[in-house]
């Protein structure tokens, strides 16, 4: 391990039991922090931005201790940052790893742009299916419209 490694290694220390979120992108980090509500945690949080990285030149990095994300917040993540990779770590060790991606349908996540979609006006779960991850196209099994980029907002 070279002395940049090591020195990385030292400011984004291990965790015992909690969840990192990794390769994150840099200019996506406070979005993800923002989604995850991490500001009202009172856990241990360690939040790496700006940190090198082969594959995306600069990442970000966020580490929680004792705390496990439930589907629907991953799935918020991967709409923000897909191909983040999230580790679950127990006592030390990593027991889950996966890459995030998203589902083929998204539920109660995203609120339909369309004014007049029922979900708008009823209280009812939104639900959108993915017609494209890489240009997050997604369209509102309701009222049809199609959505992609930053037209899609998170609930």
């Amino acid at each position: 391990m070279s002395k940049t490694e090591n020195k990385q290694v030292k400011i984004v220390a291990a965790i015992k039991d909690g969840t990192v979120i990794d390769r994150i992108p840099s200019d996506k980090l406070f979005k993800v922090a923002s989604i995850l509500h991490i500001e009202e945690l009172s856990n241990q949080i360690t939040v790496g931005n700006n940190l090198e990285s082969q594959e995306l030149g600069t990442k970000g990095i966020i580490k929680v201790s004792d705390k496990f994300f439930s589907d629907k917040d991953i799935n918020k993540i991967a709409l923000i940052a897909p191909n983040a990779k999230l580790n679950v770590i127990r006592d030390y060790v990593v027991v889950e790893k996966k890459t995030l991606k998203l589902p083929s349908v998204l539920e109660d996540i995203v609120k339909c742009v369309n004014p007049n979609c029922i979900t708008n006006h009823e209280p009812m779960m939104t639900r959108f299916h993915v017609e494209d991850n890489h240009t997050l196209t997604l369209r509102c099994e309701y009222c049809e419209r199609v959505m992609s980029g930053d037209e899609v907002k998170i609930l």
